[in-house]
């Protein structure tokens, strides 16, 4: 509720900063909810085949703020590809896939979000992940150099990411190099999961 009271205030009177790091805290929050709905036996996946292409248009526009803020270039390739999936909870993982790209990129990087095959890829040009880091990103809890040195990580978004996507007969895998960004892929296919 002071989340939305925020908003409707920031509406009658612009103010992009304000807005954006509002935008974090409904994030945060979301998060926090997710981690504790994930861990529920009641947890409500419900699969069914999803167009991909406007829940990715759909979670670029909410972080169009943030690249425009951070000056940053969305290279967005359309998939035209449909889904066996939950639309919501995959819809969290690539919007906290987009929040660590814009997160973790400088000024003036560019994020591509491209289909390739049965894999959906997230891609900045961002600072990277150090090599020593990458085995345990998705670790719960797990912070690693970028999130110590920036104090920006909570070391939970990336672990959450990986649980949906085990809950959803998806695979997900990080690769990096500091100075030249980091590739996330997200595997679609689903060998053992069957609509509802």
């Amino acid at each position: 509720t002071p989340t939305a009271a925020m908003g409707l205030l920031l509406q009658e009177e612009s103010r992009p900063e304000l807005e954006a790091e509002l935008l974090k805290i409904r994030q945060y929050v979301d998060m926090v909810l997710n981690y504790l709905r994930l861990g529920s036996s009641s947890t409500d996946y419900v699969l069914r085949p999803c167009p991909l292409d406007p829940l990715l248009r759909q979670a670029a526009r909410k972080y169009a703020r943030m690249f425009i803020l951070k000056k940053i270039s969305l290279d967005f390739r359309e998939t035209g590809r449909t889904v066996l999936t939950d639309e919501k909870w995959l819809a969290f993982v690539v919007e906290q896939l987009l929040s660590n790209a814009l997160k973790y990129t400088p000024e003036g990087g560019v994020i591509r979000v491209y289909g390739d095959g049965d894999t959906l890829v997230i891609a900045d040009s961002g600072i990277g992940i150090r090599e020593e880091d990458i085995p345990r990103v998705f670790e719960k809890g797990f912070t690693g150099f970028n999130g110590r040195e920036d104090k920006k990580s909570t070391g939970i978004g990336l672990y959450l990411c990986r649980q949906i996507c085990g809950q959803l007969g998806h695979t997900i895998h990080a690769a990096s190099e500091p100075g030249r960004g980091t590739i996330i892929t997200i595997g679609l296919a689903r060998p053992y999961l069957e609509v509802e």
